[in-house]
């Protein structure tokens, strides 16, 4: 022993000079590893991670551990901590098109760029600029969704959950009954991402849900039998998240309309062309369908909406409920998916939305970007297994579940897929792919243009 120390005053003084070696804040941001953390997230969101991260090596020093503390190794660390935080752009290799955890519909760059011009200036929001008096935000897009549809009249508001459940409130409130009733198919309850339920949609809007027929057989003569005075509406729903097969019957909305009540279809998707075989909007309207409601973001390839078409006399109740107010959608909501309708009203919409774009691509085409990237990958990470495979896309999104879009994948082999997977998640951007059969699999028919030298650069990090 030396003298005049003891073993717990040594391992104390190691910790205080390990602690003293912790470098500064500024001295992190200085480092080329700091200056990348704030060109990707932004100086004051990565100076924060800096300190958090400085905070966390303390906590392992005096805890006894010797963690590396050069800057490069904070800036790493601080580029730990920020994975998964705060919204940003990933690079989606799953072949999951309208992928929920993603962000579905990826938007147009003219919807974009609607978007950006109401966000950086004022807008007529709720201005007539014909007569200079206050106007509303729920007549945008009204004429575009018209036209497209052949509806009487539109309603925007901010998700299709929300237009489900004004156009519910409104159309039972419009009933004067003590306990108003809905019917609606066993076969048709059902519950989408995110823990959305049909019967508890009815519940909140005061309806009492009156299901007919069984699971997987429904019959007109069901729904007929369920009439009484208290019977406010029907509601049509396309199981768009799944598919019954086998023994099994259903009514459609044009064998709806002789019930001689209003009729609710919800179909989902938004799909305004043919898409495998969801249901499109302008069918369900011909169909005799009083309200068609559906999405924004799905297969009709724009933001985020729930949108309602039909007969002008349950627009005009919906427009006027004070739920109304609370389900609006915002402007960059409005601009964008007045842009996206345009694309479908000027021919331009396969050309124009990413959604239809990658859904559509020629799989020949999907091919040669596939063996071009895995080119690329062999000449920019040596020793890497990389190999060309067929693979199978999807829709997403709730949309066609059975519906095998082919595809093809990159797959990578040679190290840890569980451990390269975390390892893109963490990049800058963030690398979406899957693993399976003990490889990395990037499909590429839902990558971007410009995404191929993102997951080049990803890898090559990863293995650097």
């Amino acid at each position: 022993m030396l003298q005049g120390y003891t073993w717990p005053r040594m391992m104390e003084t190691g910790k205080r000079d390990l602690l003293r070696s912790l470098p500064a804040v500024d001295a992190v941001m200085r480092d080329p590893s700091g200056q990348t953390l704030a060109a990707s997230h932004g100086r004051a969101t990565a100076t924060a991670a800096v300190r958090e991260a400085l905070g966390g090596l303390r906590r392992q020093i005096v805890a006894g551990e010797r963690p590396e503390v050069s800057e490069r190794d904070v800036a790493e660390a601080a580029s730990r901590l920020l994975t998964g935080r705060g919204l940003r752009r990933v690079v989606n290799a799953t072949g999951v098109v309208l992928h929920t955890n993603l962000g579905r519909s990826v938007l147009s760059e003219q919807a974009a760029l609607a978007a950006y011009d109401v966000a950086t200036g004022y807008s007529n929001l709720e201005y007539d600029l014909r007569s200079g008096n206050r106007g509303s935000r729920f007549d945008h897009a009204v004429p575009l969704l018209r036209e497209l549809t052949g509806a009487e009249a539109a309603l925007v508001v901010n998700n299709c959950a929300g237009a489900t459940l004004l156009a519910l409130t409104a159309v039972v409130a419009s009933k004067a009954v003590e306990a108003p009733e809905v019917i609606v198919s066993r076969g048709q309850l059902i519950e989408i991402g995110g823990g959305f339920r049909i019967p508890e949609v009815l519940a909140l809007s005061g309806a009492r849900l009156r299901e007919v027929g069984t699971t997987n057989r429904t019959r007109l003569s069901d729904y007929e039998n369920a009439i009484n005075e208290n019977t406010s509406a029907v509601l049509w729903v396309h199981p768009s998240n799944f598919e019954t097969v086998g023994f099994t019957e259903a009514v459609g909305i044009q064998n709806l309309t002789s019930l001689g009540l209003p009729i609710m279809a919800d179909v989902g998707s938004g799909a305004l062309l043919s898409v495998g075989e969801e249901p499109r909007v302008q069918r369900a309207l011909r169909d005799g369908a009083d309200l068609t409601i559906f999405s924004g973001d799905k297969l009709l390839g724009g933001p985020q909406a729930g949108i309602a078409v039909g007969a002008s006399r349950w627009i005009s109740t919906m427009r006027h409920h004070p739920l109304a107010r609370a389900l609006r959608a915002d402007k960059l909501c409005l601009a964008a998916l007045e842009a996206t309708l345009n694309s479908y009203l000027d021919g331009t919409a396969e050309e124009h939305l990413p959604t239809l774009r990658m859904i559509r691509a020629p799989v020949p085409e999907v091919e040669d970007r596939a063996t071009h990237l895995a080119e690329n990958l062999r000449r920019s990470v040596p020793g890497l297994e990389v190999d060309v495979t067929p693979s199978v896309a999807r829709s997403g999104g709730g949309t066609l579940p059975t519906y095998e879009i082919p595809s093809f994948a990159v797959r990578l082999g040679g190290t840890d897929p569980e451990a390269l997977a975390e390892e893109l998640r963490s990049g800058a951007p963030p690398v979406i792919g899957r693993v399976r059969g003990g490889r990395l699999w990037l499909d590429v028919r839902t990558l971007l243009p410009g995404d191929e030298e993102a997951v080049i650069g990803a890898i090559r990090d990863a293995h650097g």
